[in-house]
């Protein structure tokens, strides 16, 4: 799809534009210029531009954009020592209308401009537009309504995303004849009114759960429930009550009841349209992807994916390049032990850093999420040091995530490729590790070494201070154990494209977003019903090694790749190993089951919430349930793309942010940076109806408060 820089200056002209059609896989997007806007006007034309919508939500995972937006200023991530999107977290001067380029001191010139989404969301309305325009020309039923029920719940999902990020935004709900410069910013009430109302019509059209276009891939009712009860949420939500009531308008308590009960309806739906239930083990939905279009893509539990698959199509900026930021820079700090290559699942590009909340929010014992979730070890590949004791597959990067009231290693020393053998576990239990052997998911014959040289090793917490991010060869912290959500094995390249889907919303998140309503119309013991639902499949099962680490590396076991040097690589870089034993030292081996159901809600939390409740200085029974929800909402959902959006729409992103990230804390300002800044480049395009260009003041007046 051609793409229209800007619109104020041009909001898409249909006589002339060209849309991206698609053959019987929906994921081939190929630029089609040879047909008029009549085609739109056939069956086989309306389905057509209906299955290239899927493409613009292939965009979000495209580039550095997909963390700036979404991650970065959070409780949850802060930069490392890449600077790309610095100022996405640090709400510095570099942070405004006008796009951060390097002569306006960005690091690079990758960093996201505030109008790259504004952008992409308005092409995907444009064709969303074209569709519910053209519909009545088409006879037959089926075809009409599922074509309608496409473009209702694009328009409404893109509408969303605009009005979560920027507030009241343009309203643009018909085909644009010619170029239009003079436009109307609407109210953000009128914003989430037209959002509502498209999912609406989406969930009421969609034929229940049938995949059209290829399940796990495909939105269905479910889906459109899903993000209907999330856009009556927000519109109910701390954000939403403040800004309608400055903009003259108010919602009372009846429609506010009225929202929950209809958001918990469609919650309901989805939930009992996808089998009730959750995907029986976590690891599942990220860690044991095990290569292109697997069966793991498929699951009930995914409501909406960004489908990508190892078409040429699906690649570049359409590709999902999401594997790259989320590793440390294992590759420089290793000294060389561990080299980098297409065998590891993700690059090092060390864009996303986990804060001390990220660690500290989880269960370190009884949570099998953060052990699925966080890489720990890294294997040697690469010998340096022939006199020290240490082989191919030792491990050679060893990450302890210990808790604040740990002192086992209060008299350790650690650090990024140290010389001298500098720490032994007298308990012997090194990385529960031993020559040639791999760890199995359900073992619990662990083996040991005792006082094994590691170069490059880590811990949380020493003399009950968080000493992580000292660990560093720059200013800013680039060792710290990412996420493996995103590790794409099945790369045909190093620096090539992923071919995974990226998740954009399950079932888990549906019940969190259920329990959230039950808590705003004070039904307390539902919403615990919801969020145990959760909580139990996080729980450990019976017969699980808790040692065990897998993530989506695996699909390199079926890679053409893997021969040779490449395929010895792998083998001994991913150990399938953690350092779950390490990190809870006072924890004896075992494969029982764990339990982290709630009794009581929302008083006598778990203590890992109640020493973020009390950091975070919020009491009463409401307040302690919603940031106990937003607690769990980050072991559930750590990194998938939607953090900051969610703590907008919370109220709560200023002090989170305050509390919980460095880096952000210094400039983010209450009333300021709850949206983002309206892209000066939009409004610099607009006119006056008369052809005149805007005032300063009626410039102003489009701009975000504090901007």
């Amino acid at each position: 799809m051609k793409k229209i820089k800007n619109i104020g200056i041009a909001m898409l002209v249909l006589a002339s534009i060209t849309f991206a059609s698609c053959s019987s896989d929906f994921l081939d997007e190929n630029l089609d210029t040879k047909y008029s806007t009549d085609y739109f006007e056939t069956p086989e034309g309306l389905e057509a531009l209906a299955r290239s919508l899927y493409g613009n939500i292939r965009w979000h995972f495209g580039y550095e954009w997909a963390y700036g937006l979404t991650l970065y200023g959070t409780d949850e991530f802060t930069n490392a020592n890449d600077l790309t999107n610095e100022c996405w977290n640090t709400y510095d001067n570099r942070f405004g209308p006008i796009h951060a380029t390097t002569a306006l001191g960005a690091a690079n010139g990758n960093c996201t401009a505030p109008g790259a989404l504004w952008d992409q969301m308005y092409y995907g309305i444009a064709s969303c537009n074209t569709i519910i325009a053209k519909a009545d020309k088409i006879s037959n039923v089926q075809v009409r309504n599922r074509c309608l029920a496409h473009a209702y719940f694009l328009r409404g999902y893109n509408y969303y995303r605009l009005t979560a990020q920027y507030g009241g935004v343009v309203l643009q709900t018909e085909p644009a004849q010619g170029v239009i410069r003079s436009l109307t910013r609407a109210t953000e009430e009128a914003c989430w009114e037209q959002i509502v109302s498209d999912l609406r019509q989406a969930y009421n059209l969609f034929e229940g759960e049938v995949f059209t276009y290829g399940k796990g891939i495909t939105w269905t009712k479910a889906t459109a429930a899903h993000f209907l009860a999330k856009a009556l949420l927000f519109r109910s939500s701390e954000r939403c009550t403040a800004q309608f009531t400055k903009d003259g308008t108010t919602r009372t308590s009846a429609d506010v009841k009225n929202d929950m009960n209809e958001a918990i309806e469609a919650c309901s739906y989805a939930i009992t349209a996808r089998g009730g239930k959750l995907t029986d083990n976590y690891s599942d939905l990220y860690a044991n992807w095990t290569g292109v279009d697997c069966a793991n893509e498929q699951l009930d539990e995914i409501l909406m994916a960004a489908g990508n698959n190892a078409d040429a199509t699906t690649v570049g900026r359409f590709g999902n390049r999401t594997y790259n930021y989320f590793n440390p820079q294992f590759s420089s700090f290793s000294g060389g032990w561990v080299k980098r290559g297409v065998w590891i699942g993700g690059m090092d590009f060390q864009r996303c850093r986990p804060t001390e909340y990220a660690y500290a929010v989880f269960d370190h014992v009884n949570d099998a999420r953060m052990w699925k979730t966080f890489r720990t070890v890294f294997g040697t590949n690469n010998v340096q040091d022939k006199t020290k004791d240490i082989n191919l597959g030792d491990p050679a990067i060893v990450m302890i995530l210990n808790t604040k009231n740990d002192h086992t290693y209060d008299q350790y020393t650690f650090g990024c490729f140290i010389q001298n053998p500098t720490w032994k576990d007298d308990n012997g239990r090194l990385a529960e590790w031993k020559s040639g052997s791999r760890q199995k998911p359900n073992s619990g014959d662990l083996t040991t070494q005792k006082g094994k040289w590691v170069p490059n090793s880590l811990v949380l917490y020493q003399n009950s201070q968080y000493v992580a991010p000292q660990f560093k060869n720059q200013p800013i912290c680039n060792f710290f154990a990412g996420i493996n959500k995103t590790d794409d094995g099945s790369r045909t390249a190093e620096k090539g494209d992923a071919h995974r889907d990226v998740t954009m919303a399950r079932l888990a998140e549906t019940f969190l977003v259920r329990a959230e309503c039950y808590v705003r119309l004070n039904d307390y013991a539902n919403a615990m019903k919801d969020i145990n639902v959760v909580r139990k499949r996080a729980q450990w099962k019976n017969g699980e090694n808790r040692s065990f680490y897998s993530d989506g590396s695996q699909a390199f076991e079926s890679n053409s790749l893997n021969t040779g040097t490449s395929a010895t690589n792998y083998t001994n870089s991913n150990l399938n190993m953690n350092t779950y034993y390490l990190s809870n030292p006072g924890v004896a081996v075992t494969t029982a089951a764990s339990d982290l159901t709630l009794t009581a809600f929302p008083n006598n939390l778990p203590a890992e919430d109640e020493a973020i409740i009390s950091s975070l200085g919020v009491s009463g029974e409401y307040e302690r349930a919603l940031n106990f929800i937003l607690n769990e909402r980050s072991r559930e959902l750590l990194g998938e793309w939607q953090r900051w959006e969610t703590l907008s729409r919370t109220g709560t992103l200023i002090k989170r942010a305050k509390v919980f990230n460095t880096e952000a804390s210094t400039n983010i300002k209450a009333s300021k940076h709850e949206l983002r800044p309206i892209p000066q480049s939009f409004i610099d395009g607009l006119l006056n109806e008369d052809g005149s260009n805007l005032s300063k003041e009626q410039k102003d007046k489009w701009q975000n408060p504090g901007y």
